[in-house]
């Protein structure tokens, strides 16, 4: 299993303080004979809805020396997820979790933004210190 990003439990907290339930930590995933891991997987029970909302979410820091290069490597890691998630839990929605700041400084550049939307990724933009979620970007 790969290392918990930095900022796994600030996104844990941030979705229960939503009072979403955490029923994955990680959330198993299969692909053909690849054994994948999202970070967390999530349920809401909505009260008109029987079976709730669910989703899955990938966390990511961006910490790194290079905002790009992480991009890739996050756009890449979602793809998959979201082609392996499609065979598994088709009704299970992937977001990609990034820290405020990086939403803010990087993801709004014209090309990054572009790319998020043609790619159609789910963003959940959280804030690290108050370890809250600031903004659903489905």
């Amino acid at each position: 299993m790969s290392a918990r990003d930095a900022f796994h439990q600030v996104v844990k907290t941030a979705l229960i303080k939503e009072d979403w339930n955490i029923t994955h930590d990680p959330y198993p995933l299969q692909a053909g004979t690849f054994d994948l891991a999202i970070d967390l997987g999530a349920e809401k029970t909505i009260a008109a809805e029987r079976n709730g909302r669910k989703i899955a979410v990938e966390i990511k820091s961006f910490l790194g020396s290079s905002q790009i290069t992480e991009f890739y490597s996050a756009l890449g890691q979602f793809l998959v997820y979201r082609s392996a998630l499609t065979i598994q839990e088709k009704e299970r929605q992937l977001y990609l979790a990034v820290p405020r700041i990086t939403y803010e400084k990087f993801f709004r550049l014209s090309f990054i933004e572009n790319s998020q939307k043609e790619h159609h990724i789910n963003l959940i933009v959280y804030d690290i210190d108050r370890e809250e979620i600031v903004k659903w970007i489905p």
